[in-house]
């Protein structure tokens, strides 16, 4: 800070000091009693359960809240998977470590096939390169697939599951229009 930096702050707060003080209200306000903050409202008869990240059935119910259908398709040794159904998309969800009960998942994995468009295999690297959060893949059979992973922390917060399904749809979005113009999409990347 400069010198004469340091001298216009004393004549600041002089010159505030020396500002007429405001007029008293003709009439105060009664005094508000506070009102408690709203609690959500939960359904008839059921307990409004702890979010738990890594119980896949809480990124469930937090689809089913925002319209999508999502079932257990499957389980396997240390794997659940929920098939999922929206008007944005049909996708699924890999849950990855999972306890023998399909509980304590250490990572899931979102992924949606997409149908086929003119994108090479240089293309798609391309793709990969230049996105953070989002990877394109073809299969063994051909199918181009947009995926997007978390690693799951008991303490991730409902709010940072709806934050990985933001980032999931910009995703979709981003692979959506890449397979249609792999060309302009790399072209606009940066």
């Amino acid at each position: 800070m400069t010198l004469r930096a340091l001298l216009i702050v004393p004549a600041a707060l002089a010159c505030l000091a020396a500002a007429p003080a405001k007029p008293p209200a003709a009439k105060a306000a009664p005094a508000k009693t506070p009102t408690p903050a709203a609690k959500p409202v939960a359904k008839p008869g059921a307990p409004a359960a702890p979010f738990d990240a890594t119980n896949p059935q809480s990124f469930m119910d937090l689809l089913a809240a925002a319209g999508a259908k999502a079932q257990t398709s499957r389980k396997e040794e240390d794997a659940v998977f929920v098939a999922v159904t929206s008007t944005a998309a049909s996708f699924s969800m890999q849950f990855a470590g999972c306890t023998p009960q399909g509980r304590a998942c250490k990572a899931v994995l979102l992924d949606n096939a997409m149908e086929r468009g003119p994108a090479t295999t240089a293309q798609m690297n391309a793709f990969n390169q230049t996105s953070v959060m989002c990877r394109v893949y073809q299969d063994r059979g051909g199918v181009p697939h947009v995926v997007y992973s978390a690693i799951l922390f008991r303490s991730m917060t409902r709010d940072d599951a709806a934050t990985h399904l933001l980032a999931w749809q910009g995703c979709l979005a981003d692979g959506r229009d890449f397979m249609r113009d792999p060309v302009g999409y790399l072209a606009n990347a940066a």
